[in-house]
Formats: structure tokens, C-alpha cells, sequence
């Protein structure tokens, strides 16, 4: 086995599988639809396939694997029954369950690519040893939708510099030991209404452009929640991320003129945690019961918009909590020494921590004004200091 450097992650030379199917093979080259139970094995089926693509269809079954399927054909679509099409990789070696990738990898020019592919209605697990679920390498529009990817030892789904058009949605990505989602180098990204549960990450986007992320359910993940780096001109918005014990979302190295907005952000260890970004928008969210700072401004960003959001704990009226416990902080703003910061028009509300804290290096250009402290401290009036360009002023602070 050989290792070729793609990017920031490795790409595996596999073998092929074959899986051993009850049926008759009755292999006819020259059709473009497959009914994968006529072969011998899934990956004759995928053999079966014409250069000009095809569709094979998986019928219900348990489909037991201890290499990986390589699938090296563009304008095809792999469909199952739903989940009772079961994919189970018995590998133990650290090898994927599936690759789509072209059959001359260590040549592909970039007008070689895969184009086209779609995975569809069909579930895909793994072990705490065998290698990602869905590896697809330099594939432009690639499309998973109604696919479960669980269990797996490393990421549930890794699009691998797939650059133009990626598009996750509907999936269950859940249990997997990486990433549930990985994306490096892609560019035009849907990843709407999918589910992830439990993986050590949830969603992952590095060295890449355009993320369009909504309506997605982020539940319980090891570490973090959603992690951007070196990726602009994004959105994150509608969606539910809860209880991660890391951060919610990470935007960092040279993120710039990306959008966090309406999104639920509850019960996490942090919030939002701009390391590197500038010119982003945090709008319009719910920070809930945060240990650490719900949102967090960092030294190495600048030039952000905070706005329209509450920060909070569990209150629900006549003096009542519905959740109160030492492990169930809330939190409010953290400056360090950043700049240019537009801070208005929240509200923050029984927060165990301070509304807003400020380093002890002065962050400089910052606008608070005309926000609602209800019940809380703040060291926002810290902000006021001479020399400091900030302008503090018309808040409302109430018990």
C-alpha cells in the first residue's frame, strides 16, 4: 500500500472488494442500469458500469465488506432501498468503505475529474478501526442525500478537494471517531437538513469558499461543532448546534466576509470563537447555558458585527428556571485585544460570567451601544478608556 499527499489529507491506494453476493451474475457492459443483486459482488456491479456512466440500484440487504468499494466512474448514481440497503465495512486496517475517485489518480488532471456522482438511500458503517465511510477524491458535483454513515474510525463522509458544487442532504452522519463531515478544498457548498450525532467533529470546511450550511441538527459531538479555516463568503444559519463539549463554531486562519445568523447555540462549551476571521456577522442567535464565552472575539480578528442576539440562561418567566445547575453556566462576551467591533442592539440576561469581559490588552474601535443587561455585570464600561477610539453609550441596564 502507497500514500500520495492530496492537500492536506492522504489518499489510499485501495484493493477491490469483492463481496459475495446469493445471486446469478448476468454482467452486460453495454447497459447503463444495474441491478446490483444480477452480480457477483457490489464491486462487479460497479465494474459493470460504461464510461458514460449509469445507475445501479442496491437492493435491500446486509453487504458485508473487508476492502474497500471503489467506485471510478462520473455521471452515475448508486442507489439503495433505503436502510435496509447495509453496507458494513469489517476492515480493520484503517481502509474506507467506499472510494470514488478516477481509476488514474496519481495522473488526474483537473479537466479528468469525476463529474456527476450521486449516492443516495442506503446506510454505510463501520468500526472503531476500519477507515472513513464515503472517501471521495476530486469529484466535481458530487451529490449524497437520504445516506446513513455511522461507526466508522475515521471521518463518517470526506469530500477530498471535490471543488465545484459539493452537496450534502438529508443524511444521518452519526458515531464516527472524525469528522462526521470533512470537507477540504471544495467550493460551493450545500450542507442542508442533515443530521450529526456524537461524531468527535461535527462539520469541518477548510481551504475553501462559498459554505451555504442551513438547517442542520448538531447533537453531542466529542469536541467541536462546526470548524471553519481559510474559507470566505459563507453562511451558517438556521441551524441547531447543542451540547458539544468543545466549541460550536470555529471560524479561523484568514476567514473573512463569512455570516453566523439564527442559529440556536445551546448548552455547548463555548459558543462561537472567532480566532482569525474579519468581516464576519454574528446576528440574530441564541446563545443558551454556555460554560465558557458564548462568543469569544480573538486578538487575530477584527472588523465584526454583533447583532440582534441574546445571550441567556433558562429563564421562562415569573422569576423561574427551567434548568439551574453549577454545570449550566451561561455566558456573554469575551473581547481580547481586537479592533473595529460593532457591538449593538443584543440583549444579555442572567449570565454567570460578564456581559461583556475585556482583556487586559485594550481592544480598540469598539461600538457598545443600545443593548439590554438584565440581571448581569458588565466590563463594557472598561471599553471607555482614553485614547481608546471606543464609544460606549445609550444601554439599557435593568435588575
Amino acid at each position: 500500500m502507497f500514500k500520495i499527499m492530496l492537500g492536506a489529507s492522504f489518499v489510499l491506494a485501495w484493493v477491490v472488494s469483492a463481496v459475495t453476493l446469493s445471486t446469478q451474475t448476468n454482467r452486460n457492459d453495454n447497459v447503463a442500469e444495474i441491478n446490483a443483486g444480477d452480480y457477483e459482488s457490489l464491486q462487479a456491479a460497479f465494474d459493470a458500469l460504461p464510461k458514460t456512466g449509469g445507475r445501479v440500484v442496491i437492493p435491500s440487504g446486509t453487504y458485508e465488506i473487508t476492502a474497500p468499494l471503489r467506485l471510478t466512474t462520473g455521471d452515475v448514481r448508486i442507489e439503495g432501498s433505503g436502510n435496509s440497503t447495509h453496507i458494513v465495512n469489517l476492515n480493520e486496517a484503517g481502509e474506507p468503505a467506499l472510494v470514488i475517485a478516477h481509476e488514474e489518480l496519481r495522473d488526474v488532471k483537473p479537466d479528468d475529474r469525476l463529474w456527476r456522482v450521486q449516492i443516495a438511500n442506503l446506510r454505510i458503517t463501520g468500526n472503531a478501526k476500519s477507515g472513513d465511510g464515503i472517501h471521495a477524491i476530486l469529484v466535481n458535483e458530487i451529490f449524497l442525500h437520504n445516506v446513513t454513515v455511522s461507526y466508522h474510525g475515521g471521518d463518517g463522509i470526506l469530500l477530498d478537494y471535490c471543488y465545484e458544487d459539493a452537496r450534502v442532504a438529508d443524511c444521518l452522519i452519526t458515531y464516527n471517531k472524525q469528522v462526521g463531515l470533512n470537507l477540504p478544498g471544495c467550493h460551493d457548498i450545500v450542507v442542508s437538513a442533515n443530521q450529526f450525532e456524537e461524531n468527535l467533529d461535527a462539520v469541518r470546511v477548510s481551504d475553501g469558499f462559498n459554505l451555504c450550511m442551513t438547517g442542520n441538527n448538531l447533537d453531542d459531538h466529542l469536541r467541536h461543532g462546526v470548524i471553519i479555516e481559510n474559507t470566505y463568503g459563507s453562511v451558517v444559519s438556521g441551524n441547531m448546534i447543542e451540547e458539544c463539549q468543545g466549541t460550536a463554531i470555529i471560524l479561523d486562519r484568514d476567514c473573512y466576509g463569512n455570516t453566523i445568523s439564527a442559529n440556536v447555540i445551546a448548552h455547548n462549551g463555548a459558543g462561537v470563537d472567532l480566532r482569525d476571521a474579519h468581516g464576519i456577522a454574528v446576528s440574530a442567535n441564541t446563545f443558551t447555558l454556555m460554560t465558557e464565552p458564548a462568543l469569544k472575539i480573538g486578538e487575530s480578528s477584527g472588523r465584526i458585527t454583533v447583532t440582534g442576539n441574546n445571550f441567556c440562561n433558562s429563564y421562562i418567566g415569573e422569576g423561574k428556571v427551567r434548568r439551574n445547575t453549577d454545570d449550566l453556566m451561561a455566558a456573554g462576551i469575551q473581547l481580547e485585544s481586537t479592533n473595529n467591533i460593532a457591538i449593538s442592539g443584543n440583549v444579555f440576561s442572567s449570565l454567570q460570567t460578564k456581559a461583556v469581559s475585556v482583556s487586559d490588552s485594550q481592544p480598540k474601535s469598539v461600538l457598545f451601544s443600545n443593548n439590554v443587561l438584565v440581571d448581569v455585570e458588565s466590563e463594557h464600561s472598561a471599553l471607555a478608556a482614553e485614547k481608546s477610539n471606543n464609544v460606549v453609550g445609550s444601554n439599557v441596564v435593568s435588575d
